[in-house]
């Protein structure tokens, strides 16, 4: 059963693949349909077939189920298709997008798992754009400098959201695949004719992959001591909510401008955080700025961006950060995409750690740490 469900997860893989290029030929601008939504096509076929194909973090259906009015058995079957989306990098930091299926390896609780499916399409994106408002002058000015390049790097079949937060996360767009609405918004953000309303609390694990922007220092001046208010954790817990009912078709990414510094005394901390956004399938891109420079790997910007498969820039002026947003969206929409029906490990346990790796020596894999197989309340 487990093989013959495997074939028609590889029938219906190439079927999308198909739908997809006749999409393409429709717009020059390519939505991409992403691994996830190959579940939903597979729903159709299999129930067709008295058998379903279901995401990570749905419930199991009964394996076996009689119905009195056939004399024959009908057999119904859920496997687990666990969808990981994957980033590899050179030395340099350039994105590698020549490795074949055979290239990559994947590890469940240090279980090695069988690639079911494989992709190198790329995806569109659901997008928060993330700012701190509660950096220096200095670094505040490079943002505001650079907040008109944010439009330029979203494709027509984009959304995007903006937010800021310092104490409190507070929405200043919601989702928009309109770029005129997007550029009219951050121009007033630049001008600071912005207005705001009094912001409202939201109730509301980590590997290589930082990669610094040509102009980043190399001997940063020495930190200054923390007593910011500043409310990191619980930021990125509200923008995970935000993105957690997105569409399913859409890679979902946090873009986050920050110096890294955060308050002890957040609702949520990081452990928590990071489990919402690992539930949520959110990546976090965070473009570190001021003290980040100072911390690097150990900046809490590092940690969410490492465990949950994104990437970690560091900035120090207008032009960097401008390049910054760009490389960050052309990362987030060209991944490797790999799947694979989960086998002997625990079922029994929620969360399973998930290691990427590749055959080819000299490579940096950035992947998520791993996943929840309930998704979280």
């Amino acid at each position: 059963m487990r093989h013959r469900l495997m074939k028609d997860a590889r029938q219906i893989w190439s079927s999308f693949r198909r739908l997809r290029s006749l999409w393409n030929c429709r717009s020059v601008s390519l939505s991409r349909q992403p691994a996830v939504s190959i579940l939903i096509i597979a729903l159709s076929v299999f129930l067709a077939k008295a058998a379903q194909i279901s995401p990570v973090g749905t419930p199991q259906q009964p394996q076996v189920q009689e119905q009195s009015s056939d004399p024959r058995a009908r057999i119904r079957s859920t496997v687990e298709l666990v969808v990981v989306p994957v980033t590899v990098k050179d030395s340099k930091g350039n994105l590698v997008g020549d490795l074949r299926r055979d290239e990559f390896r994947v590890f469940e609780d240090g279980v090695e798992q069988q690639v079911s499916l494989f992709s190198t399409d790329a995806f569109p994106l659901s997008s928060v754009v993330l700012l701190d408002d509660d950096l220096k002058p200095k670094a505040a000015g490079q943002l505001q400098k650079s907040l008109i390049a944010i439009a330029g790097a979203f494709s027509e079949s984009d959304e995007v959201a903006l937010a800021r937060f310092a104490s409190f996360f507070t929405p200043v767009m919601e989702f928009t695949q309109d770029n005129d609405r997007l550029m009219a918004e951050l121009k007033r953000l630049v001008s600071g004719d912005e207005s705001f309303p009094d912001p409202e609390s939201t109730a509301p694990h980590p590997t290589a992959g930082d990669q610094p922007i040509p102009g980043a220092p190399t001997t940063p001046q020495q930190p200054v001591a923390d007593k910011s208010t500043k409310h990191l954790d619980d930021a990125l817990h509200a923008a995970a909510e935000v993105l957690r009912g997105r569409d399913r078709e859409r890679r979902k990414v946090i873009i986050l401008v920050s110096d890294g510094v955060d308050a002890r005394n957040n609702t949520y901390d990081y452990e928590q955080t990071l489990a919402l956004l690992l539930s949520s399938d959110v990546s976090v891109y965070a473009i570190g700025t001021d003290a980040a420079l100072l911390r690097r790997g150990a900046s809490p910007l590092s940690r969410y961006a490492r465990a949950t498969g994104g990437d970690t820039y560091f900035v120090n002026n207008a032009p960097a950060l401008s390049r910054a947003f760009a490389q960050v969206a052309e990362e987030a929409r060209h991944q490797y995409t790999l799947a694979y029906v989960p086998a002997g490990t625990d079922r029994a346990q929620n969360y399973h750690s998930i290691e990427v790796r590749v055959r080819r020596p000299g490579l940096d894999v950035l992947s998520r740490d791993g996943y929840y197989l309930v998704r979280l309340p």
